[in-house]
């Protein structure tokens, strides 16, 4: 009797199910109980670009799905924004090597945004959500599932801070404003990048970086939002150098807040709260 040869499919998934399972089953199913990002009867749009943190996220909600702990569905869903020939069959390739049944609807993102010198990721990440919400909707789903990481919302934490003089930071799940009952959840949030860059490479898998107008004319160094991020990513692992619990710290600085100590805060209806409106009551 010939011995079972694994499909690559199964390689990986066995990757998360021993190797890699505390870095990133675990981290995924801490961030899904604790932010409460699912629940029975859910249908989640699994939103995938082809980079190494969307295919991972459809592969471990594949996993979560195998246990089977309450009843929920998943949809896996690939938006084309106008990908060049090559970029478009290596998601497609992808999705079949590792077995995630996708589903492509196409847009025209990357021919409005081309031409736009001011904020373009910004403006790009804004219109790709709205048409990602709408398909999600149009296929049932109330929830849309996307693949950002520990590592994002730190150095997102900082950005705001050091480029947009505020604090704020990425959160773990967001209503809709636009699309009444439809939320955004974030079950990568406690995955550190270098265990996700660990599983790839561990796996000798290859994924899309960015796909964009920008990374096809080598401009992509010329962009201010991604030069800003690499320059928040240097600072971060120059900090760690001198205090290893940096990144941690930065996370839990947004848990942490303490509003008696701030001069002045917004409230969710975007009204000003100045520390002197009852300054002199405290006396």
């Amino acid at each position: 009797m010939k011995d079972y040869v694994f499909t690559k499919a199964e390689r990986v998934e066995e990757s998360i199910r021993k190797k890699f399972h505390k870095q990133l089953f675990t981290k995924f199913c801490q961030a899904i109980n604790e932010y409460e990002l699912l629940v029975p009867k859910d249908r989640v749009a699994v939103c995938i670009s082809g980079g190494k943190d969307s295919m991972l996220m459809a592969k471990l909600f594949q996993e979560l799905k195998r246990h089977n702990k309450f009843d929920f569905e998943l949809v896996f869903l690939v938006m084309d924004p106008g990908y060049n020939e090559k970029n478009r069959k290596q998601i497609e390739s992808n999705a079949k090597m590792l077995n995630v049944p996708i589903r492509i609807f196409e847009s025209n993102i990357f021919e409005n945004v081309v031409n736009i010198d001011k904020s373009p990721c910004y403006i790009c990440a804004r219109m790709r959500r709205g048409y990602l919400y709408s398909a999600a909707k149009e296929l049932n789903c109330n929830k849309i599932a996307l693949g950002h990481h520990f590592d994002d919302v730190i150095e997102t934490i900082l950005m705001g801070m050091l480029y947009g003089a505020q604090i704020q930071t990425m959160m773990p799940k967001l209503h809709s404003t636009n699309f009444k009952g439809m939320e955004l959840i974030r079950p990568m949030y406690l995955i550190r990048e270098h265990d996700i860059e660990a599983w790839r490479d561990y796996n000798e898998l290859k994924f899309l970086q960015c796909a964009c107008k920008f990374t096809e004319k080598d401009e992509i160094n010329q962009n201010e939002e991604l030069s800003k991020r690499k320059k928040i990513k240097k600072l971060i692992l120059s900090l760690k150098k001198e205090n290893p619990q940096v990144e941690a710290n930065i996370f839990k600085s947004v848990q942490n807040v303490n509003l008696a100590t701030i001069i002045e805060y917004k409230d969710k209806k975007n009204i000003r709260h100045n520390f002197l409106d009852n300054y002199k009551k405290e006396q």
